[in-house]
């Protein structure tokens, strides 16, 4: 468990972060200034809260009323920057140890595995110089996860990669959360890296946190906008590959007993999958159309209409289990007679599969 309640006052920057969270992967979503980095800073132990209490799996590394404020040498922190920062002069194999020697830890993560998750056996004896820069940002994750951390910290790790090293990366954090167990709070401005990774979402506005909690729920009651990009009002849902057509190049993704094609290379079968529609590309009809270029179609029940401005209407719909949001016209809503407990069609312009 994450348990952030701090006040900051940092170069006349004001700063409140309240929130939880349960493990796995925390992003802290915002536009730039909201106060991220500083926030994992404060974790981290690099600046000082004014008041509050920071506390970790249990763990209390910062509390100003029992007088608790632990250097970060004894946070027991992972820190990963948005540029690796390998020691030159150190090889991987090196570089990878080097906290536990600092540190003088011996960790229960073995690098034997590390290096397996990471994909980075073969690099141990390469001097930094001579990787890439997707292979020098996982080393940085390996000698992060290395020093024995109970939370990873991670200030936008991508972000100074081209898409294809951040798509070569992705599957790698996937695997460090699913592997290893370490909770992590991860910084981003990418919507897709978010949607795909994260577990629990903080959103960040003029150095307080505006909204928290899983990413699921998040995404249903909000449209939040970042740096350039938008989390769009939207929905996530949970599926898995139930059969593949390699000659449409269509994956069939079972959701609670309904299908959804997808047009995706190569997929594992049974594989857990996530899916990102917004609302925007929800459309809603009574009965399934015969006509029509939309190919994913899927029963439904109505469980909440809520008027958006004048002119549109958000519509919350069950899908078995699940819960995904439509925004249509007010005039859309009414011709239908659209009411709560209405069984209806729900027509998915666009999905998007994040992990």
């Amino acid at each position: 468990m994450i348990e952030i309640d701090i006040k900051a006052s940092l170069d006349q920057f004001e700063l409140q972060a309240k929130f939880e969270a349960a493990g796995g992967i925390t992003a802290l979503f915002g536009p730039s200034g909201a106060g991220k980095t500083s926030l994992i800073r404060l974790i981290a132990g690099l600046e000082t809260p004014n008041s509050g209490s920071v506390r970790i799996a249990g763990r209390t590394l910062f509390d100003n009323v029992h007088g608790v404020n632990l250097p970060p040498r004894s946070r027991r922190v992972g820190y990963v920057f948005q540029e690796a920062k390998l020691f030159p002069h150190l090889n991987v194999k090196h570089n990878l140890t080097y906290s536990r020697w600092a540190g003088r830890r011996s960790g229960t993560i073995k690098i034997d595995k590390v290096c397996k998750v990471l994909g980075i056996e073969a690099l141990l004896q390469r001097m930094p110089e001579k990787l890439s820069g997707g292979e020098r940002q996982r080393v940085a994750i390996g000698r992060a996860l290395l020093s024995d951390p109970s939370v990873l910290l991670l200030d936008e790790p991508l972000s100074a990669l081209d898409i294809s090293r951040k798509l070569e990366i992705l599957p790698f954090l996937e695997e460090v959360r699913d592997e290893f167990g370490v909770p992590m709070i991860y910084i981003s401005h990418s919507v897709d890296e978010v949607t795909r990774l994260a577990d629990h979402l903080v959103i960040m506005k003029n150095g307080t946190v505006s909204a928290y909690g899983a990413i699921e729920d998040v995404l249903r009651k909000l449209e939040i906008r970042g740096s350039g990009d938008a989390l769009e009002a939207g929905s996530l849902i949970s599926g898995s590959c139930s059969g593949f057509d390699n000659e449409l190049g269509l994956a069939q993704i079972d959701v609670d007993g309904q299908l959804v094609y997808l047009p995706v290379s190569a997929i594992d079968i049974g594989k857990p999958l996530r899916l990102r529609i917004k609302a925007n590309d929800v459309a809603l009809a009574l009965s399934k159309p015969d006509d029509t270029s939309i190919q994913n179609m899927l029963e439904c029940k109505i469980i909440r209409l809520e008027k958006i401005g004048p002119s549109h209407v958000e519509v919350s719909l069950m899908i078995g289990t699940q819960q995904i949001r439509s925004r249509i016209t007010t005039k859309s809503a009414i011709d239908l007679a659209l009411e709560n407990g209405n069984n209806c069609i729900a027509l998915l312009k666009a999905v998007a599969l994040e992990s």
